[in-house]
């Protein structure tokens, strides 16, 4: 019995982006007969210059970019006759924080920051990008939520 072996697939440049109306057309042809595969990637892998995945096709990429280049949804790496592979961005999970007070607030800030973490604010609210499992994060805040300097908002008793 042989088995047929697929060899990777190497990305080494974006093309440019889907919505661009020269890829749009060629992708939208392309789709219709099932041949357009997709990287899914969270927001922080869009930083990473090197990378290996599986497309939703199941094809083995080794993604490496040049320093200049960084990847975003849409971002087209690969367009051919008979077949094209983008970048589709997975949606951020946030966990919402709400500080006792303005010590607090501050406190949280600087917490958050030197640990790196993404976040946005919301008004009064601090919200942190979910780039890893929610537990590590949990465990990670254990002391400020245990007395009560934050709170995770959307927990039963915020309702």
């Amino acid at each position: 019995m042989r088995v047929k072996l697929r060899a990777m697939l190497r990305l080494t440049r974006i093309l440019g982006n889907a919505t661009e109306p020269d890829f749009a057309e060629r992708l939208h042809a392309l789709e219709h007969d099932g041949r357009v595969e997709t990287i899914a990637l969270d927001a922080a892998d869009t930083a990473r210059k090197r990378l290996r995945v599986a497309t939703d096709k199941g094809t083995d990429c080794a993604v490496a970019l040049a320093r200049s280049e960084s990847l975003a949804n849409g971002s087209v790496l690969l367009l051919e006759d008979d077949r094209a592979v983008v970048v589709r961005m997975r949606e951020t999970v946030w966990l919402a924080l709400k500080p006792r007070d303005l010590a607090a607030a501050l406190d949280l800030g600087y917490f958050c920051g030197n640990l790196h973490w993404r976040v946005r604010f919301e008004g009064a609210v601090l919200k942190v990008a979910l780039d890893g499992p929610r537990e590590s994060y949990m465990a990670r805040l254990a002391q400020h939520l245990a007395d009560g300097r934050a709170r995770v908002l959307g927990a039963p008793e915020d309702t």
